[in-house]
This record gives structure tokens, sequence and C-alpha cells, in this order.
């Protein structure tokens, strides 16, 4: 299978270290042979129609900070000439979500549809702000449009939501899916200051570089409008959510919900309505779970409520979910 990878950073470059490591297993198991032909990032592109060696690409990002370097001539092609000149079967596309207009993931993903590639995205951008096109695009196209990774990086929310719960209606669900927020509002049950627990989240590497997206609920609405779109069929993009972030949180809130027995959570809410906020949980609830997890709780018809929990990120997560849903489009590929 032809990949070009659109993006490489810590996701990109822990794809194609699990492509190599499971390469033998891939193919015996799933005959299924990942080979990327084209990579390119912010500075510039690598391409070789024949298959990129996996572990120079990774050396040379190290090295020079960019893949235009893996030849001898610097390759100066940009991702969207990339699209279109490049033959490919599947674009992945792991750079960086915007969500004021989406780009350039937009581009490459639109780009990519309609040239017949099918496509994985773990950019949320594209899919918060226009997701239900997006499918309108895929389907007009005949390409198969994968996120399993969007949500809950490694941990299989879409599709325990989609297949696990399959002929349920799911009436209503509540999640916390921001792994940063969590772990701030888990560390301020210590004693911390909101300042002192984002500067810890900080150190560790937790926090997004525009520290917005986490604080101010932008994540969790991205991946609101991920969930509501897909599981619930409600056709809606990020405008549409009622977004309040973790920044009015004080040590006194969480006092007030530990004498409750409660902790405050960030919520993302699909219920007769569509919220992100800050919201007090019962510390016995399923879904009260601290440091940097994820968890959501599906409410449906006649199964009650079921909550998964699991981590929300990380690269070598996000690329597993990455190789999952790569498998399935191989599966629906070979079916058709």
């Amino acid at each position: 299978m032809r990949i070009i990878l659109c993006g490489f950073g810590v996701v990109g470059q822990s794809l194609v270290k699990l492509f190599d490591s499971r390469a033998e297993d891939l193919y015996a198991k799933y005959g299924l042979k990942p080979r990327v032909v084209a990579v390119f990032d912010s500075k510039g592109s690598a391409v070789d129609k024949s298959g990129l060696d996996f572990d120079k690409l990774v050396n040379t990002k190290k090295k020079f900070g960019t893949v235009k370097n893996y030849a001898n001539v610097k390759n100066k092609m940009t991702g969207v000439e990339i699209l279109k000149n490049i033959e490919a079967d599947v674009l992945i596309e792991t750079t960086a979500s915007n969500y004021k207009d989406a780009e350039p993931g937009m581009t490459h993903i639109t780009t990519a549809m309609k040239k017949g590639m099918h496509v994985i995205s773990v950019n949320k951008g594209p899919l918060a702000l226009a997701f239900p096109s997006l499918m309108e695009l895929a389907i007009y196209n005949q390409v198969i449009l994968k996120f399993s990774g969007t949500v809950g990086g490694g941990t299989p929310i879409l599709d325990y939501a989609k297949n696990s719960l399959r002929g349920e209606r799911i009436t209503s669900f509540d999640g916390i899916l921001n792994g940063t927020t969590n772990y701030i509002l888990s560390n301020m049950t210590t004693g911390l200051t909101f300042e002192d627990a984002l500067k810890d989240a900080k150190e560790k590497g937790y926090v997004e570089a525009d520290e917005s997206l986490d604080l101010d609920g932008l994540d969790a609405a991205a991946k609101l409008v991920i969930l509501a779109n897909w599981i619930m069929g409600i056709k809606v993009t990020m405008p549409d959510i009622d977004c309040t972030g973790i920044r009015k949180v004080t040590t006194e809130d969480i006092k007030r919900a530990a004498k409750k027995n409660c902790a405050v959570k960030l919520i993302a809410s699909c219920n007769d309505k569509l919220v992100v906020g800050p919201k007090e949980i019962p510390k016995d609830d399923p879904l009260c779970v601290n440091g940097t997890l994820n968890a959501i709780a599906f409410t449906s018809e006649h199964s009650g409520t079921q909550t998964i929990i699991g981590r929300g990120a990380g690269g070598i997560e996000t690329a597993s979910s990455i190789l999952r849903d790569l498998l399935d489009i191989r599966e629906e590929i070979s079916r058709a």
C-alpha cells in the first residue's frame, strides 16, 4: 500500500518506527506492506516511489530537523505539489490542528480525496470545522475517510461506540476528552493553584504549544464535534459548541467539590445540548479518572451506561490508531 505521510513530528516518526518494527508481522497476518512513497514537513519533503527507508527518514529528521535532506538533492516540493504529482493509495495527515481555518490540513485532505486517495487524519482541525462536508466529499469521490486517532489517541473510543455498541441507540454521552486539563485539575486537588499546576504540566510537556487549545476547551470541543457527528449523526461544527475552559477554576472550587465527595473535571457533554465546561463529578463515578487519562461514558437505550477509559495522547498510542485505520481501509478495499 503506497502512502503519503503529511507531517513528520512525534506521531509521524512513531508511525514509521511502528511500520519498521512490525513489518514481518503486518505482512504475515494482514498481507499489509506499507510503502511510504513521500513524506513532507514544514520545511521540505522526501520522495521515493519505490519506498523510503524508515531508519534513514527518522535519522535525517533528527539530524537536520527536516526530511528535505533525505537525498543528496534537497527536495523542495510542497505538500500540495506532492499530492498532485505522486501516485499513492492513502494520505496520512498528522499536521498540527488549527481551529481557525483548518489549514494546511484541510487542503491536504480535500486534494487527496479529489485525486481518489483514501485519507487517515489525526488532525482534528478539518473535522472540527467541516465534518459533514468532508464526509460528503469522501462519499462523492468514493474514498474512505478514517480518523480514530482524533479522539482518545490510542484508546479506541470511536470504534467502541460504533462497533461494540452496534444495534444499540446511544442517547447521550459525557467525557473527559483532554488529558492536559485533567492533569491540571487532578493536581489542583493536592492544593496547587491553577498557575502552579499549569507550570508543572508545561514542564512535563503535556501542554500544546498554543496553550489555549487545552485551557480554553478547544481541543475537547473539537473531539465533541467529531463524536457528535460520527456517533449521534448530528451535523455540527465547532461554532455550535457552548465551550468554557478551566482558566477560572480556583482552589476554592476544588475544595467545595471535595466537601461533596466530588472532583471538578472538564466535561464534554452531548445530551440535549453540546457543551464543554468544568463540572463536579462524584468521586465514585467511573468517569472520575485522574492524571492524563481520558474517559467517556456512553448511555444507550437498553444497555445503560458504559465507560471506556484510556490514555488520550502520545506518539506511539496515536500511531497505533493510524495503523488500525490502515488495516480497516485494506480490509474494506479487499471486500469491494
